[in-house]
């Protein structure tokens, strides 16, 4: 799988917030004209309404002058329009922001401190980026993942995934490996189907090169980040696998992402009270 913001192919793509610019109508200087000109101008249609923005978008940015040039501090967090109609959703997401915001100040403000008469200006620099995606909007189900990268000095940042479902019925958000019966289930359902496209996915990469070294063996299903989609829209029939960098290979590999259908073991391994949202796929 392509990395990408996850939609309801269950993959994960970065997107910046877009705000459809309003069209006002072209309105001529009444003052222009002749006054029988003027006297025969029909009035402005009224104004449309600006539609509601598709994201909630939260970013600040710092600078400081050091010895070695300009740090620089970013940060960036965003939800979809969906998850701000959830009052519960937007506590729990502004509660994340402010603290992962308030950490990053304080590490901030630690660097400069050590490093501000240094020549190591990657020592002082600093960047956080977070958005939340929907993954597939059930009747019941919300289902969402986040992509999220950070740089807190040195040779490069780091990226991982993060992945929630909000249960409109219960009214809580769960991590969606707890709607499965157990760990060693899931890996049961699902383990030989990932561990063969990821060695698929790692030949394509290296262009048949590839050779199994020991040093990363294919991942538990425990250790990805588990995403459940929808092609049908109506329940959840497939099932996105993600393993963040330094997870199934080196940095440098990047991420892997697989998409696999929901089938009758996987059904098998589904919680009871959990079970109708979950149908077979394709």
């Amino acid at each position: 799988m392509k990395q990408q913001r996850p939609g309801d192919d269950c993959t994960t793509a970065s997107r910046r917030p877009r705000i459809a610019a309003v069209l006002g109508a072209a309105i001529l200087a009444v003052g222009s004209l002749p006054a029988a000109i003027a006297a025969q101008t029909p009035p402005a249609p009224p104004e449309a309404a600006a539609p509601a923005p598709d994201k909630t978008a939260f970013s600040e940015t710092a600078t400081y002058t050091v010895r070695s040039g300009e740090a620089l501090r970013e940060f960036s967090y965003t939800w979809p329009a969906k998850v701000a109609a959830v009052p519960q959703l937007t506590t729990r997401f502004t509660a994340e922001r402010d603290r992962l915001l308030a950490e990053q100040r304080a590490d901030w403000d630690e660097a400069l401190r050590e490093f501000a008469e240094g020549d190591c200006l990657g020592c002082v620099n600093r960047s956080f980026e977070k958005s939340w995606e929907v993954v597939a909007d059930l009747q019941r189900f919300l289902s969402l993942s986040a992509s999220f990268y950070a740089y807190t000095g040195g040779a490069h940042g780091n990226g991982a995934f993060d992945a929630l479902v909000w249960d409109r019925e219960a009214q809580q958000a769960i991590d969606p490996k707890v709607m499965f019966r157990s760990p060693e289930a899931l890996e049961a359902a699902l383990g030989p189907a990932w561990c063969k496209a990821l060695k698929a996915e790692k030949i394509k990469r290296f262009e048949g090169a590839y050779s199994e070294d020991g040093i990363f063996p294919c991942p538990a299903i425990a250790d990805l980040t588990v995403l459940v989609g929808s092609a049908s829209r109506r329940s959840f029939d497939r099932i996105g696998l993600i393993a963040a960098p330094y997870v199934a290979g080196a940095y440098a590999e990047g991420v892997y992402e697989v998409t696999l259908p929901v089938t009758p073991a996987v059904l098998a391994a589904v919680r009871p009270e959990y079970a109708a949202a979950f149908a077979p796929g394709k």
